[in-house]
């Protein structure tokens, strides 16, 4: 089995922080892992066939000794992804996820919220590991119109019982998220960055504590309180300067008394009419930072009046609802890297382990969007059905196919005289593969 060469490329330069004998055991794993059954570490090397001069276990060392960062591999891959960016400020989605996991003994599992097992009505929790994402949020040239949210940062949530038994501080998930800008932002000081977030990211705990060359845009609460700009403090005036200005409408209030426009908004892929206020206010939470605020009111679709606000005061609003309805790509690409990656599969209970195995299955999905971007849409060939007609544009699933196609490919010239290779090779891939081969 091979890896093309551009995606091998990929993979390296990504990797080049890593001493030699580590990038090779990588790009095996990797290699595997994009044809694994169940993606568990034995199942990535069943897959690769990864039997020759190195031991199994330096597979296994890979995640639970060798000396590497995830940081500085997810901070390479950003570099990698610059090529996909317009120009402006880098758009980047923030958000959690669930995976779920079996045993006590796995570090940091605890009980979570499971947003999908629950309703409005009933919460229900699962036993798994809580993971704060960051992504970065391109538009690729071969598929006009669409998102895609690439994970670079990772961060493992642990609940105040979990942090007890494993003898760690406490850290919520804002100050995760904190900590992901900050890498990010650091990192890159000449560029200036936006984030997307929902509510859970957007109080005071993360809007405080922004670099200073990052923006952010996320929900605001209907009955949010919000003040003019504080007055002038005058000189020889008795007592502190005043930090809040005149008491202002709240969103709900302001959509109540003030005039509202009416639009037609093209967002979450379909087309809703709804009334809008804008303002620039600031937060009682956050009194030194100027926000742009929007309430809208939508006239058709069943939704409730939301309210949203954003740090890049000069944003028009409709620019902020858009911005903000691009954050469900970051969902996609949960869901992407759950099903066809195996996000939820790896095994490992180590500290090392745990923090470093699963997010790979997340970076390998950034990796396939990146080479389809790059190379893999010249290779990409849709699948006729005459009864699914309103499909238009490759979904991941049929990135991951035409990287597994590739592959296959590269692997047979290679070795164009060996029949039972080539047998062995088609052991390895679904049937739409199969036939297609």
């Amino acid at each position: 089995m091979m890896l093309p060469d551009m995606f091998l490329q990929l993979v390296l330069q990504m990797g080049a922080s890593m001493t030699t004998p580590t990038l090779n055991s990588l790009a095996t794993v990797v290699k595997g892992w994009l044809f694994a059954g169940r993606h568990t570490l034995t199942g990535v090397l069943v897959a690769v066939g990864a039997g020759g001069p190195k031991h199994h276990s330096a597979y296994y060392r890979l995640f639970a000794a060798a000396r590497w960062s995830l940081d500085v591999l997810g901070l390479a891959l950003f570099h990698l992804i610059e090529t996909l960016l317009a120009p402006g400020p880098v758009p980047l989605t923030l958000d959690d996820t669930l995976a779920r996991k079996h045993g006590l003994k796995v570090f940091g599992a605890g009980m979570h919220h499971d947003p999908l097992a629950s309703s409005r009505n009933y919460a229900v929790t699962s036993w798994g590991h809580s993971w704060v994402v960051l992504a970065v949020r391109v538009q690729l040239p071969c598929i006009p119109g669409r998102f895609f949210s690439l994970p670079i940062l990772f961060r493992l949530y642990l609940n105040q019982k979990a942090a007890a038994r494993w003898r760690m501080a406490y850290r919520t998930r804002p100050e995760l998220a904190v900590a992901l800008l900050e890498r990010l932002c650091k990192s890159c000081p000449e560029r200036h960055f936006h984030a997307y977030a929902d509510s859970a990211y957007g109080g005071q705990s993360v809007l405080a504590w922004l670099p200073a060359n990052c923006d952010l845009t996320s929900r605001l609460p209907r009955d949010a309180r919000l003040y003019a700009p504080p007055p002038e403090h005058r000189p020889g005036t008795r007592g502190r300067p005043r930090k809040r200005g005149e008491r202002l409408p709240s969103p709900q209030q302001m959509l109540e008394q003030q005039q509202a426009r009416r639009l037609t908004l093209q967002l979450y892929g379909r087309q809703d009419k709804v009334r809008l206020v804008e303002a620039v206010a600031y937060w009682y939470s956050v009194p030194h930072r100027p926000l742009k605020v929007v309430a809208v009111e939508p006239l058709t679709g069943g939704r409730p009046v939301q309210a949203f606000y954003s740090t890049a005061t000069d944003e028009p609003a409709e620019q902020v609802l858009g911005g903000y309805a691009g954050r469900w790509s970051i969902e996609e690409a949960f869901q992407g890297s759950k099903s066809h990656l195996g996000f939820e599969e790896p095994q490992g209970w180590s500290r090392q382990a745990v923090r470093r195995t699963a997010p790979l299955a997340m970076l390998l999905y950034s990796l396939t969007v990146l080479w389809f971007a790059q190379e893999g849409h010249a290779l990409y060939q849709p699948p006729f059905r005459p009864w699914y007609r309103h499909k238009v544009r490759p979904s991941f699933a049929d990135m991951l196919t035409t990287l597994r196609y590739a592959c296959l490919q590269a692997a047979i010239s290679a070795n164009p005289h060996g029949n039972q290779g080539r047998q062995n090779l088609l052991l390895l891939l679904p049937g739409s593969l199969k036939a297609a081969a």
